[in-house]
């Protein structure tokens, strides 16, 4: 079966148009690893920085969050200032994404 001259134009556009779209998404897996964000609890007492690639980067804690008698609350507090740090980082690389993604326009398999 042989493809007419424009239908195989279409193809190799479409082909250069994938791999642009996958060194695109590369660079911004890249760029989302590098960012950091910070979640805090407590008005500050506990305080989590993370980075795109979720990795716990540092926790800053206020001396007069430990409480020797109320250690529960020191735990509730660090992991509301890790999850809310997570959140943020999730957001920012899905809307960080979503930017190269868009050109796509729901390209089957595509996770965006």
């Amino acid at each position: 079966m042989k493809m007419k001259g424009g239908n195989m134009g279409n193809m190799n556009k479409l082909l250069k148009q994938a791999q642009k779209m996958q060194a695109d998404m590369a660079r911004v897996q890249e760029e989302v690893a590098q960012i950091e964000i910070e979640g805090s609890a407590g008005g500050d007492m506990v305080v989590a920085k993370v980075n795109g690639a979720n990795e716990l980067l540092s926790l800053k804690i206020d001396p007069e969050a430990v409480d020797p008698e109320d250690v529960e609350t020191l735990e509730d507090l660090v992991m509301a200032a890790v999850n809310s740090a997570m959140q943020q980082a999730k957001a920012k690389s899905e809307e960080m994404m979503g930017q190269v993604a868009g050109g796509m326009g729901g390209m089957p398999g595509m996770p965006f």
